[in-house]
């Protein structure tokens, strides 16, 4: 009966150190897909639906976006991996966003893409699809939750930080400056704003005469400069956080009668002619319009059990004297109110969500 017993118990450590071996010796590539299919739950085969939850249609940035999203859903339906995309336009309300992507829930999308109106009121709403089962992609704008399948964005922080430090060094650590940031509570605008910051900090010369938010449209953006301007006769350079301020304030200067002076922005083709044009001093960076693309074709990727990063940082590019023609030589391909972006295809897709 002992030796029985003793018998079993050599069993039963053989199976368990089997069982660890067997663990130990799983693929990693079988780990990391479990782990990057986050919120992903149930029977969910190909073709998808998919949900485009979009803050708001009408800054041209946006309607570029929706673009790329269309034509890879295109592209997608061709391989027979998409069936439908739903899309949403909450009109710059996070109320209404919440409630559309709460619809998408109900409809039970297979996945959600999702530029955030708020970083923190979507919270909920967007916890609630990684429960339900629906992969959530979050691009652009930010929520706070980590409770999404993947976040992809360029890095405000350090779009900010960048922007700040060459107006630093075309001013020589000394002048009055506007700072022109977009709509408050927006997660990629208050990340520009923060990543500045800390180089404004270390350089006390620079002076922040007074700073404003603006949609991320040219009208509104000439408007806020104009009063700017008349309230403040002494401007040393324009640090930017978004390309449609860049231009509006240029814009404004031009129709004040005053030199513009050093200002920061991104690719707006607007405010790249206008730089151009007006030879001033600038520089710029990029929020490719491809990241919603990317959000698709990752979605697909998860909802197909392959690995995609919790978090996918897409590099930021730099616009400046030397670059600046190779971007206006592609202007007649884009709107003149767009946003002049670079290529990109499934290669540096797969690129990007494998480092």
């Amino acid at each position: 009966m002992k030796a029985h017993s003793t018998k079993l118990r050599s069993i039963a450590r053989w199976l368990a150190g089997t069982a660890c071996l067997a663990a130990l010796a799983m693929p990693l590539t079988a780990i990391d897909a479990a782990a990057a299919a986050n919120c992903i739950k149930g029977e969910r085969k190909a073709p998808y639906t998919i949900g485009w939850a979009n803050i708001y249609s009408v800054p041209t940035w946006m309607k570029q976006t929706e673009g790329t999203i269309t034509a890879q859903v295109e592209a997608l339906k061709k391989e027979g991996r998409v069936k439908d995309l739903m899309v949403t336009d909450a009109q710059g309300n996070a109320q209404t966003q919440i409630q559309q992507i709460q619809s998408m829930i109900d409809a039970n999308v297979d996945a959600i893409i999702v530029i955030a109106g708020s970083s923190s009121a979507l919270d909920r709403v967007v916890s609630d699809a990684c429960d339900k089962g629906i992969a959530v992609i979050n691009f652009d704008s930010l929520v706070n939750t980590d409770k999404v399948t993947s976040k992809i964005n360029t890095d405000s922080n350090e779009w900010g930080s960048k922007a700040a430090q060459w107006m630093v060094d075309q001013l020589g650590g000394k002048g009055k400056i506007i700072i022109m940031n977009g709509p408050a509570g927006v997660s990629v605008s208050d990340d520009r704003r923060k990543g500045a910051q800390p180089v404004l900090d270390a350089n006390k010369g620079l002076e922040v005469i007074t700073e404003t938010n603006t949609e991320y449209n040219v009208a509104p953006a000439q408007e806020a400069m104009t009063s700017l301007l008349f309230a403040n006769p002494e401007i040393d350079g324009v640090l930017s956080l978004g390309g449609a301020l860049s231009a509006g304030a240029l814009l404004a200067f031009d129709r004040q009668g005053r030199d513009p002076v050093p200002t920061t922005g991104e690719n707006a083709r607007q405010f790249l002619e206008l730089w151009k044009e007006k030879g001033i001093k600038g520089w710029a960076t990029m929020q490719p319009n491809w990241l919603g693309a990317l959000s698709v074709y990752a979605a697909v990727q998860a909802l197909d059990g392959k690995p995609v990063p919790a978090r996918v940082k897409v590099p930021l590019p730099v616009i400046d004297d030397a670059s600046i023609d190779s971007y206006l030589a592609r202007a007649d391909k884009f709107p003149a109110d767009g946003y002049i972006y670079s290529d990109y295809d499934q290669a540096l897709f797969d690129k990007l969500l494998t480092e």
